[in-house]
């Protein structure tokens, strides 16, 4: 059900409950990272949300050393791997695994959030994943016929009954097994049970951005200093590996609201009313129950310097706390406003050589000083959109931060104790060429043979926006590679460029 999403977001069951160490720039926080402990991964946890990244992204992963992902040769990757019901046009596709369809809530203050966006200034786009990402538009999922649709029901699901494809649940990689430097099986613990399996040809890790760069240390391959601190022999010394995490952090800015349209009864406060969204979605996968309440949303500019977009907008009509796990206590609706390009980069360490205990995670979270400066902006020109007039007629006043939060000093001191993440840790094996980089432009693992990384770990940067999709059109690129298929042709769609490029918002010429 994709309206219970906060319930596997938030609980053990199917999720690692992973924590970062204590955050220095973040009053010493300890930050709570979810990650999926199920076929298909983080795609079981997820919003569903589904952006593709700024065009400008992938052009910058070419220059950063990543020959072959410039935008014009992942565009036909990501129309590869789409199944999108409005059909295909240069940027969509209509035949791929992955469906794709726009939120379908139909609650009214996605219209108001639209329309108060364009007073403030700002363009309505499209499609932010198709020509034009920039500005505020209507947003994607990856719900199909009012359920999700994770990378286990598009990909793995339909696979089972092939001859060359087994599967090992509740399996648990321990090492990677190494002949020299080159990867000839995996070792893994099983029902107590230490196995090994061997590959006739390569072994390829997709563990994602905290447990391939975990397993490669744990197989003796990454900074031989960390190594040997831990007793592990270096078989390879890649510093790079573990290193240039990134991460995406974001805050709400909340509003109560005068009139009840809100998906404030939609919690456990009114069992009622919950127990029949979940009879109707259960019966017809219809109702509140078969989307994610997430439709709307945008890309903007923080300041005229900025070429690209660098902060994302969510909107959603109710107001949550600590993940989902608090609701509050009237009708309200917030506007979640995350930047997408911190400056700030963290690590992910082994605290032990032991496979069960988790690795260090650790982003090192407003290290940067710049990046404190962009959230405090975020708060800034969210709050401008939510004091439009198309939202008179519901705001009933700020909750959050508070209208008493009203210097830049408070909106620090806010920051510090509600940032969190959006989920989106990335870049710790990335690709390249320089002396940190831990793959090549193929997914390959640098002074090392049959050994391979095809996950968000391998991006040499953050996209712009949600990762589950830049992941996924990664796995088919490199699905291509590994079977020696040339690649698909070169996409000749152009990208949207401001009008106004010494402008903070198109539409406004005072800003």
């Amino acid at each position: 059900m994709p309206a219970a999403l906060m319930y596997n977001l938030a609980y053990r069951r199917y999720n690692w409950y992973y924590n970062t160490i204590p955050q220095q720039h973040v009053d010493n926080r300890i930050m709570y990272w979810p990650r999926g402990k199920v076929w298909g991964g983080s795609s079981v946890l997820n919003a569903m949300i589904y952006i593709r990244g700024n065009a400008s992204d992938f052009d910058r992963w070419e220059a950063e050393g990543a020959q072959g992902w410039s935008y014009a040769e992942c565009l036909p990757y990501f129309k590869k791997a789409q199944c999108h019901e409005l059909g295909e046009t240069d940027y969509r596709g209509a035949s791929g695994n992955l469906h794709v369809s726009r939120g379908k809530s139909g609650n009214p203050l996605h219209e108001v959030f639209l329309q108060a966006a364009q007073e403030a200034g700002y363009p309505l786009t499209d499609d932010v994943n198709g020509y034009q990402q920039e500005g505020v538009g209507r947003f994607e999922m990856t719900i199909h016929k009012g359920k999700r649709w994770s990378t286990s029901q598009a990909y793995l699901r339909p696979a089972l009954s092939r001859n060359n494809l087994n599967i090992e649940s509740r399996a648990h990689t321990t090492r990677i097994l190494m002949n020299g430097k080159n990867a000839i099986g995996v070792e893994f613990e099983q029902n107590g049970s230490l196995h090994t399996v061997h590959a006739a040809k390569e072994v390829i890790l997709c563990g994602g951005a905290i447990n391939s760069p975990q397993l490669l240390l744990l197989s003796g391959i990454g900074p031989a200093d960390h190594l040997k601190s831990l007793d592990i022999e270096p078989v390879v010394n890649l510093p790079g590996v573990g290193e240039n995490l990134q991460d995406h952090l974001e805050l709400q800015v909340q509003h109560r609201c005068k009139e009840p349209v809100t998906l404030y009864k939609a919690q456990w406060k009114f069992p009622h009313i919950m127990i029949g969204i979940g009879l109707k979605w259960f019966l017809t996968q219809k109702g509140w129950g078969a989307g994610c309440h997430m439709d709307t949303g945008g890309f903007i500019r923080s300041s005229a310097d900025q070429k690209e977009p660098d902060i994302q907008w969510h909107f959603l009509p109710s107001a949550l706390y600590d993940h989902g796990r608090k609701p509050a206590d009237c009708h309200a609706y917030q506007l979640h406003a995350g930047t997408q390009q911190a400056s700030s980069r963290g690590t992910i360490k082994l605290k032990s050589r032991n496979p069960r205990d988790y690795p260090l995670a650790d982003p090192n979270y407003l290290s940067h000083p710049q990046d404190l400066i962009d959230l405090r902006q975020c708060i800034k020109l969210s709050r401008e959109v939510l004091e439009q007039p198309s939202f008179m007629k519901y705001s009933d006043g700020e909750l959050q931060p508070g209208v008493d939060c009203d210097t830049d000093e408070k909106l620090d001191r806010f920051i510090r104790k509600m940032v969190d993440t959006a989920y989106h840790p990335s870049c710790t094996c990335k690709m390249g060429s320089d002396s940190m980089a831990v793959t090549d432009s193929q997914g390959r693992v640098h002074e090392t043979s049959g050994l391979r990384v095809v996950d968000a770990s391998i991006m040499p940067s953050i996209t712009n926006g949600n990762l589950n999709a830049p992941t996924i059109m990664m796995a088919e690129k490199c699905a291509d590679m590994i079977r020696g298929l040339p690649p698909l042709p070169k996409s000749t769609a152009p990208a949207w460029k401001p009008q106004f490029p010494d402008r903070q918002r198109e539409n406004n010429s005072s800003l």
